[in-house]
């Protein structure tokens, strides 16, 4: 319930940004689903950005300012509006980019296990700022896991579904897992589905193929 790091956001801090956030949503990649309102698969967010007037991608602003990890700063995407002001304050370094660059960008911070999270900001009806997040400097995933503040924002219609009986206990879902919803314990898988979020980071990585999102009950 501390500081983890140094640079750790205070429960103070966190309240504060999640007053700004309307709702935000986990965005499997690669995971063939049907994107339902609040869950968005590829073929929707591809939608999203195709409707977009600019996109920008630009550094990760909670990985710059934190700086507890070392996963890809260049992933962060913003959309009309949004993408426009990042570019008249240059923070974070962004840069216009093009429909493929920003698919491309959603794609490699999934393999480098990054949650990936759609902002609609107060005031607005749908996302414009997209995230690629780590649970150690990202606002959100901090909050959810250390005080659980964003469950109050965040929102997920998926959910993980593990077959234990083709499931190797190999631990590599364990390793993906942003949440802290699995465990090996005495060398067997142990899920908690009341931790997770169905952002499909385990789906993509299951050598035995035992792990699928399904609908939440």
């Amino acid at each position: 319930m501390g500081r983890r790091f140094d640079n750790d956001w205070s429960e103070d801090e966190l309240k504060e940004i999640y007053d700004d956030i309307t709702s935000a949503v986990t965005i499997p990649v690669n995971v063939a689903i049907k994107g339902g309102h609040r869950i968005l698969d590829m073929d929707k967010m591809e939608e999203l950005l195709r409707e977009a007037e600019s996109i920008t991608i630009q550094d990760c602003g909670c990985r710059v300012r934190r700086g507890n990890c070392s996963a890809p700063l260049g992933v962060c995407l913003s959309l009309n509006e949004e993408a426009e002001q990042m570019l008249k304050n240059g923070r974070d370094n962004p840069r216009r980019a093009t429909l493929a660059e920003a698919l491309n960008a959603l794609r490699r911070s999934h393999e480098a296990g990054l949650v990936h999270m759609a902002y609609t900001m107060e005031g607005e009806d749908r996302p414009t700022i997209i995230c690629s997040c780590c649970s150690c400097c990202c606002h959100t995933l901090s909050g959810l896991i250390r005080f659980g503040l964003a469950k109050h924002v965040v929102t997920s219609d998926k959910i993980a579904e593990t077959d234990f009986n083709t499931c190797s206990n190999c631990g590599q879902c364990v390793e993906r897992c942003q949440f802290r919803a699995r465990e090996i314990d005495d060398g067997r898988l142990i899920y908690d589905p009341e931790r997770c979020f169905g952002c499909g980071l385990c789906v993509t990585t299951c050598p035995t193929g035992s792990i699928k999102l399904v609908e939440r009950a």
